[in-house]
């Protein structure tokens, strides 16, 4: 249970008891969040930490009661000032998403309505929730945008989610979840898509806001360096359980849990000087990239004239051989994405204008056409940013893996892939992975 308030101790504004979260399966219900307690208190950071799949998110969830078909609150109280939220009809609790809590989601390109510009969802949320209409509603918006890193916002503003790259998505999103100066601010990974310099600059607007307006702020991250600039309050969450709270200075100077050293333990150490590492004779490039230019066409008017283009990648080269890792780093935005794309050829029939040479393995992806380029897929690949816009969310685990297999004339036969796919869950450690094939 949490600490006992002191009488210098801020008032406790958000306060979760007993909270458990079953979901439903062929099985039974099975608890993702096991009876956990908590208080955020006004004005403070909440930092909710552990690793993928330990609840943190369906916690977040839970509190503003948007849980997925599939999974129910079994038990426990949400309070908010005096309220419990678990207890309120919906329309009342549309009323506190958005106003009284926001929420900046992990996934901002399935959070983001695709048919709608940047700045109409900005607005929609000023006009729900306070008195700012037209113009000045607007302005807000793109005061929003500036704030938060977006270049241009002016020009932004007008876009749709499609024309951003995944940090810009990231930051607008940030942008929607202050647009009404919530109380309670949860920020579910706020940061997992930015370049350290915009992480860096998100993170400063959120404590500049949290002590201008005494916000209090849920963060769930994975990232202790971030619970160490950020956090008031640790708490650490293992198989939907509290396993350890305490205060920053106290988490980060005696923490208890086995589990919590591991997360300590698992942290990487800093490389040695350039100079130290041993340097190999670099062999000949599998992949060759010679002067790869993406241009997209700025269309106006009736008839769609190009009164211009945005160079999203301008004259890229650059070599990679067998067996090593070129790391490509660049701010949110940058062409980093774009280039990655273009390169095994996803951005043909998107209204891209590409020129240059990509070279794998001697051939010229370029110039490949029709099935010449689909039997070359199986060489390579490409993990997206974005798993949750990445994967069928009508298929199964096993189904989208062998569905690749097949495609690309991997395995002999159905029960091949399928051994196959328990093989690949297992090596990228996805605990229980038999039960993973029959998962969605």
């Amino acid at each position: 249970m949490p600490d006992k308030p002191t009488p210098d101790t801020p008032e406790t504004l958000l306060q979760v008891r007993g909270l458990r979260t079953d979901v439903d399966t062929a099985a039974g219900p099975v608890p993702v969040v096991n009876g956990i307690s908590f208080d955020i208190r006004r004005g403070e950071t909440f930092a909710l930490v552990g690793e993928s799949g330990s609840g943190k998110s369906m916690t977040a969830l839970s509190i503003l009661r948007l849980l997925p078909e599939a999974a129910r609150i079994a038990a426990g109280s949400v309070t908010l000032g005096d309220r419990d939220l678990l207890a309120m009809p919906e329309a009342a609790m549309r009323d506190v998403r958005g106003r009284r809590i926001a929420m900046i989601f992990q996934e901002p390109a399935t959070s983001l309505n695709p048919v709608l510009t940047i700045g109409h969802q900005i607005i929609e949320v000023l006009e729900r929730h306070t008195s700012v209409r037209g113009a000045a509603a607007e302005e807000r918006a793109i005061s929003l945008l500036d704030s938060v890193g977006v270049p241009d916002a002016r020009r932004r503003v007008g876009e749709y989610p499609f024309q951003l790259s995944g940090g810009l998505k990231q930051r607008a999103m940030i942008a929607m979840a202050l647009a009404a100066d919530p109380d309670v601010l949860i920020a579910d990974e706020p940061t997992t898509a930015l370049d350290v310099t915009i992480q860096a600059q998100v993170l400063e607007l959120l404590r500049k806001l949290q002590a201008e307006r005494g916000m209090s702020i849920l963060l769930i991250t994975h990232d202790l360096g971030i619970v160490s600039g950020m956090a008031h309050q640790v708490a650490v969450m293992y198989r939907g359980e509290i396993v350890e709270a305490a205060d920053r200075a106290t988490f980060f100077s005696a923490a208890r849990h086995p589990y919590t050293r591991k997360l300590f333990d698992s942290l990487p150490e800093a490389l040695p000087p350039a100079a130290s590492r041993q340097v190999k004779d670099t062999p000949a490039p599998l992949l060759a990239v010679r002067d790869l230019k993406v241009h997209f066409p700025i269309r106006k008017g009736l008839f769609k004239h190009t009164v211009g283009h945005v160079k999203a990648v301008d004259g890229v080269s650059l070599d990679l051989a067998a067996g090593r890792t070129l790391a490509l780093v660049g701010e949110s935005g940058c062409g980093k994405t774009t280039a990655g794309k273009a390169i095994i050829q996803l951005l043909r029939g998107q209204g891209a204008e590409m020129d240059g040479q990509v070279l794998f393995d001697g051939a010229d992806l370029m110039q490949l056409k029709g099935e010449a380029l689909r039997s070359r897929r199986r060489e390579f690949q490409i993990v997206f940013q974005d798993p949750y816009a990445s994967l069928n969310p009508r298929m199964r685990v096993a189904e989208i893996l062998m569905e690749g297999m097949s495609t690309l004339g991997i395995g002999g036969t159905s029960q091949a892939r399928h051994d196959r796919v328990d093989q690949l869950l297992s090596q990228v450690r996805s605990e229980e992975h038999t039960s993973e094939l029959q998962s969605h």
